[in-house]
């Protein structure tokens, strides 16, 4: 990561709210409907060797529910049959029973160490696939969620390995080629791994591509990348054009290249980290700058070119390259600078700074080949200067003021283990990381898909609220764009121990989550009241509330899905679907 771009979330104040005062429960009865399955959902539990907590996060807490975010209340699972079953809602009072769309080659009770089957909505008329035993399955689709337009038509079939399952994909066209990358998520065995869990995440990044031999048009894998990581990420996504990645996670990926490519860049770190001498060294005070730099051998003054500007210095020996040459940090009276050569064969440049007092940061704008050298009066003042900040006192006087730090204790709810998250974007010709984020205590909630033309925006918990955040691959400037706020949201999710699924709305009109067994909890943002409120302790009037609702299913096996949509939620368990109204159509 030395060469990619440190950068920071901006969030957007007129999207925070600091003078939230909290939901109030409601009690207003919430529509339920539910549809008993013909079959149950393919639930795949782990295995006595998926122990870890990366199995745990990738295969047991695995979203069954998929919502196909093209078409408007849209949803689709596989049963324990291998068919992708359907329900599209129109009516809540007129459901009908799930529909059969398409059905898995492979019969899957034949395997036994398979992974749950998985689906992906690359775009409007394409889907990838994965049974769960290793085969990726590439389908187009038609329109979806009509009956007359939907008919699933496997185009590209292939076997790639050990079992895997689908963390995303997407259709784009490129040069007149249509292409479809695909992320593959796997938690293999790691026997170099003494100390650690013994495993590794790897995500296989493929591209498969529409090729025309002798007018035979076919769909073929045209590239296949490997990133290895120590922890599952929680939000992996290709962008819409396939030429980056996205990766939120614990601890850093990296791409696993050729034996070619490993030995050119072990070189190349080999290079870096031999740290070479300084090229010269230099002095402040308030009023001039001082720089030392060492010549070779049998250099006279007639081989030295010292030149002065305003706001340059080049300095070239003998007929070499420029040894320092650029802008200078401040500008300088260069009528006044001088340079002289000292008797143990050094050359001494004298700048005479035009503002007296700042301190420069660095010499040359941009030039790291230099070193600062600070003396014991300086590094005694700017102590100084600092001794305010500390004492030898542990919060030696609380009623101040303006205390020197927080004496109010953290909750148990508001602490996390995962506090050095980072997210990363990566170069698909490169393979390098270009801009990074440290996540610090930014803490990954979920991630929703808004815009389907879009990457699935992530929300991350910030303070007390939570906020959702949606990527521009496009717009280097503003790459991740603050584009709604949840009150409150980190703070309250914090406290339900026992959720399973988070979702929000792509309206951002609530937010929901569930429990393993039976409860929903919903949290509606702030709307407008239609009657009057006052706030008796404060005596105002109050202009709009924010609401809690809870749901509870009549169900008791364990809540297998969780998907949200702007007017109602989908809760799936191992043999019925439950649909919850939450907001009205209009």
């Amino acid at each position: 990561m030395a060469g990619a771009a440190h950068c920071s979330l901006q969030a957007k104040r007129l999207l925070l709210d600091p003078k939230f005062e909290g939901y109030k429960l409601s009690l207003e009865p919430l529509a339920c409907y539910q549809l008993g399955l013909d079959a149950a959902v393919a639930e795949v539990k782990l295995r006595d060797d998926q122990y870890t907590l990366d199995h745990m996060r990738a295969f047991g807490m695995y979203n069954y529910l998929h919502l196909d975010s093209w078409y408007r209340d849209n949803v689709y699972y596989v049963d324990q049959f291998g068919r992708v079953m359907n329900l599209s809602v129109t009516l809540d009072t007129a459901l009908q029973k799930p529909r059969e769309v398409f059905r898995l080659p492979a019969d899957l009770t034949a395997y036994d160490n398979r992974l749950c089957a998985s689906i992906h909505f690359s775009s409007s008329t394409w889907v990838t696939l994965s049974d769960g035993t290793g085969r990726l399955y590439l389908v187009k689709s038609g329109k979806r969620g009509n009956s007359a337009s939907e008919k699933w038509e496997i185009v590209f079939n292939e076997e790639l390995g050990s079992p895997f399952i689908v963390a995303h994909s997407v259709s784009f066209v490129k040069s007149d080629v249509h292409s479809v990358a695909v992320l593959l998520l796997r938690v293999e065995k790691d026997e170099l791994d003494t100390k650690g869990s013994g495993f590794h995440i790897t995500l296989e990044w493929i591209t498969i591509a529409e090729t025309s031999k002798e007018g035979d048009h076919r769909y073929e894998i045209i590239k296949r990348r490997v990133l290895q990581g120590k922890s599952v990420p929680h939000y992996a996504a290709v962008e819409p054009s396939g030429d980056g990645l996205m990766i939120v996670s614990y601890k850093p990926f990296k791409f696993i290249q050729d034996e070619d490519d490993e030995l050119e860049e072990n070189d190349d770190a080999k290079a870096t980290s031999e740290k070479k001498d300084p090229l010269y060294y230099w002095q402040q005070a308030e009023d001039d700058v001082t720089i030392t730099v060492h010549l070779p051998q049998g250099m006279t003054k007639d081989d030295i070119k010292v030149r002065f500007a305003p706001d340059n210095i080049c300095v070239t020996l003998k007929d070499q390259p420029p040894l320092m040459e650029g802008k200078l940090y401040a500008s300088v009276d260069h009528e006044s600078c001088t340079w002289i050569i000292r008797e143990n064969k050094s050359l001494e440049i004298s700048l005479i700074k035009k503002s007296e007092g700042p301190r420069w940061p660095e010499l040359i704008v941009g030039d790291t080949r230099g070193e600062f050298i600070m003396d014991s009066s300086q590094c005694s003042e700017i102590a100084e200067s600092l001794m305010h900040l500390t004492s030898e006192v542990m919060n030696p006087n609380p009623e101040k003021e303006n205390p020197p730090c927080n004496a109010q204790e953290l909750e148990e709810c508001d602490a996390f283990l995962e506090d050095g998250a980072s997210l990363c974007r990566f170069d698909g010709d490169t393979l390098k990381v270009t801009h990074v984020i440290n996540l610090g205590s930014n803490q990954y909630l979920f991630s929703v898909i808004v815009d389907p033309r879009e990457m699935p925006c992530f929300c991350l918990r910030h303070d007390v609220d939570a906020l959702l955040w949606q990527p521009h691959s496009d717009q280097p400037e503003n790459m991740w764009e603050h584009i709604a706020t949840f009150n409150a949201l980190g703070y309250v999710q914090a406290s339900k121990q026992d959720k399973k699924f988070m979702a929000c709305a792509p309206d951002y009109s609530y937010a929901a989550l569930c429990e393993c067994l039976r409860r929903v909890f919903i949290y509606r943002q702030p709307t407008p009241l239609s009657t009057v409120l006052y706030n008796r302790k404060e005596g105002r009037q109050v202009g709009q509330v924010a609401k809690q609702l809870v749901a509870t299913l009549e169900a008791n096996d364990p809540i297998l899905g969780f998907q949200a949509t702007s007017e109602r939620l989908f809760v799936l368990t191992t043999k019925t679907l439950f649909l919850i109204k939450v907001n009205s159509g209009n």
